[in-house]
């Protein structure tokens, strides 16, 4: 019987690209259900009763939750398709690992700041963005991809901000090129894959979510 897999997510999700990009790299099938995130579905809360959020992936009936847990889970059932999305390496494995988590840490907290806060603490969030990209910059050095020359766990991890650059520069008025210039080669070089390209979401959509949020959340 052919696996049945559903992608709870929402379009402008930098965690819900993860998803779409390592399923694309898999080259599996799935149907999509975009969430709305201002009224979230029954099937949403249903298959995440914990967090409440996508992306939630659906194999065979039993759902998977959080993104970086989703991306492993689909390594490991599709490991016979190439190419594999972590290390085999134990020591490799734990450092993209490692990566990835450092992501989700010290890039999408402050990145969040950035459009919802003003003055004082959106210089201070700018900053602390700026100097998370400097260290990831250094961690990726003069490789073609953080993992050398194939795309892997920690780029799968961190391309899916960069359809969000244009909303954290436009609310915080700064460059990040300006700052990381290594890094923005790279991301343009992860968006030539088709793999990519296609997952992930435009910016100027992402943009306009993010002021309906600011909305929501009084920022204005």
């Amino acid at each position: 019987m052919a696996d049945e897999v559903v992608l709870v997510d929402a379009y402008i999700s930098m965690y819900g690209m993860r998803v779409r990009i390592a399923l694309a790299e898999k080259g599996v099938e799935y149907e999509f259900k975009d969430e709305n995130l201002f009224d979230k579905s029954t099937l949403l809360l249903e298959m995440n009763p914990a967090h409440k959020k996508v992306p939630v992936l659906i194999h065979n009936g039993k759902p998977i939750c959080e993104s970086l847990i989703i991306v492993e889970y689909i390594d490991e059932v599709w490991k016979d398709n190439y190419p594999p999305l972590l290390p085999r390496h134990p020591y490799q494995k734990a450092q993209a690992r490692f990566w990835a988590d450092f992501v989700d840490k010290k890039v999408s907290v402050p990145g969040r700041r950035i459009w919802l806060t003003k003055g004082d603490e959106q210089e201070t969030a700018k900053k602390e963005f700026i100097e998370a990209l400097n260290l990831l910059e250094e961690e990726l050095g003069d490789r073609t991809y953080f993992g050398g020359e194939c795309f892997g766990f920690v780029d799968l991890a961190l391309i899916p901000f960069y359809s969000w650059f244009y909303a954290y520069e436009t609310c915080g008025n700064f460059s990040i090129e300006e700052h990381c210039p290594r890094l923005i080669v790279w991301a343009k070089r992860c968006m030539e894959k088709e793999s990519l390209s296609k997952s992930l979401a435009d910016p100027k959509k992402v943009y306009d979510f993010v002021l309906l949020l600011k909305k929501k959340f009084c920022a204005e």
